[in-house]
C-alpha cells in the first residue's frame, strides 16, 4: 500500500488493541513492524501518537501509513460445502457475539506446516474479514470439546480478557490410569518446557530453573474402577501448555491413550477402551461479552471417550459440578 489513508474503526471493534487492529487488516505485518510505526509518529489515532497497545474507541480516525505489500502466497481453494456443513455441526452455542464449538479430537485450533484442515480455516463458514469468529483461547489437538470464539473483534478482545484474568472456570473430564491418592486436591507444581520438536515435554520443575512457569490445578475424583483407573474431573487454574496432561502423569495418574506422558493403555490391554486421548474440555463458564449475565457451555463426550465410559460403567449424565459439592 502506497499511500496514506485514514479508516474509522468501526462499532463492532470498540475496545481492541491497536496492534490486532492492524494485523486483522494486514496479517502479513510483523509485531516488530506495527510497533516502530506507532513509535516513529507514522500511526497515528484522532490525529495523535498513539501506542501499539492503545485499546481503540469505536469512530475513532486510525492514521494508516504506506505499508510493505504482503508476499505473493498460492490462493487458497474455496471451502466446500461439505467443510461448510461440518463447521456448522460443530456448534454449541452461536449469539451476535459469541460461537462455541464442539472442537472434535484430532481436529488443530490453527494450522501448521503439515497441518491444512484446522479451525481456523473452517472459520470461512461463516465469512471473512469482521464476520470471521476470532480465537480467543486453544486446546490441544487431541483434546476435545468447548471452544469459545468472539463474533466480532470487540467481543473478542473481551472474552481474551476474561481468560487472561482468570474469570473462567473450566470443567475437563478425564479418566486416568489408576487411582490418584488423595481423591481430590490441588496440584502446585511448576512447568518446564524441555526438549524439542515431537519430544518436547513439560516438566515439573523448580520456579528457579530457567523458562520454569508456576502451574495450578484442581482435581476431583467422580468415580473409580479401583484399582486399574478413575474419572476425574480436572480444573486447571493456570493455562500452561499440556499442564492437564503434565500434572497428572507427575502424581502417578497419568490420562489414559496419552502416548507422550506415559499411559497409552493405562495397562489395562481391552479393546474395549476407545483410542486416544481421555481429555475432554466438558464445561466452560465465563461472562458474556456484552456486559449481560453468563455463557454456560457443556460439551457432549467424543465416541471414544463413550465406549471407555460404557466399559468401566460410569455415567457420563452426571452434569453436577464436583468441585461445588466438594467444597460444600
Amino acid at each position: 500500500m502506497a499511500e496514506v489513508r485514514t479508516i474509522i474503526v468501526d462499532a463492532g471493534e470498540d475496545g481492541v488493541r491497536l496492534d490486532r487492529w492492524f494485523r486483522r487488516r494486514w496479517p502479513h505485518l510483523t509485531q516488530v513492524q506495527i510497533h516502530k510505526l506507532a513509535r516513529t509518529g507514522q500511526i497515528r489515532v484522532d490525529g495523535a501518537r498513539a501506542k501499539a497497545e492503545t485499546r481503540l474507541q469505536a469512530g475513532a480516525q486510525v492514521r494508516v501509513p504506506p505499508l510493505p505489500d504482503a508476499p505473493a502466497q498460492t490462493a487458497h481453494a474455496p471451502m466446500s460445502s461439505q467443510d461448510r456443513a461440518f463447521a456448522r455441526s460443530l456448534v454449541l452455542y452461536e449469539d451476535d457475539y459469541v460461537l462455541a464449538l464442539n472442537k472434535p479430537v484430532g481436529l488443530a485450533v490453527q494450522g501448521g506446516t503439515k497441518t491444512s484442515r484446522h479451525v481456523d480455516r473452517l472459520l470461512a463458514a461463516w465469512g471473512d474479514g469482521l464476520q470471521r469468529p476470532r480465537l480467543v483461547h486453544r486446546l490441544d489437538r487431541d483434546t476435545s470439546g468447548v471452544l469459545v470464539l468472539g463474533r466480532t473483534p470487540a467481543a473478542a478482545a473481551k472474552l481474551a480478557r476474561a481468560f487472561a484474568r482468570r474469570r473462567t472456570l473450566k470443567t475437563y473430564w478425564a479418566i486416568v490410569a489408576g487411582v490418584p491418592r488423595p481423591g481430590e486436591g490441588v496440584i502446585q507444581l511448576p512447568l518446564v518446557k524441555r526438549g524439542f520438536g515431537d519430544r518436547e515435554l513439560m516438566s515439573p520443575a523448580s520456579l528457579n530453573d530457567p523458562g520454569a512457569e508456576p502451574a495450578e490445578t484442581e482435581f476431583v475424583t467422580v468415580s473409580r474402577a479401583a484399582p486399574r483407573a478413575a474419572w476425574l474431573a480436572l480444573r486447571p487454574i493456570t493455562g500452561r501448555t499440556h499442564q492437564l496432561r503434565a500434572h497428572m502423569a507427575a502424581i502417578g495418574t497419568p490420562l489414559l491413550g496419552d502416548t507422550k506422558y506415559g499411559a497409552p493403555d493405562g495397562g489395562i490391554g481391552s479393546d474395549e477402551i476407545g483410542k486416544g486421548l481421555h481429555l475432554h474440555a466438558r464445561r466452560l463458564i465465563l461472562p458474556h461479552p456484552s456486559g449481560k449475565g453468563r455463557i454456560d457451555v457443556t460439551a457432549p463426550l467424543p465416541p471414544h471417550m463413550r465406549e471407555t465410559w460404557r466399559y468401566f460403567g460410569f455415567n457420563p449424565k452426571s452434569d453436577g459440578d464436583p468441585f461445588a459439592e466438594i467444597a460444600s
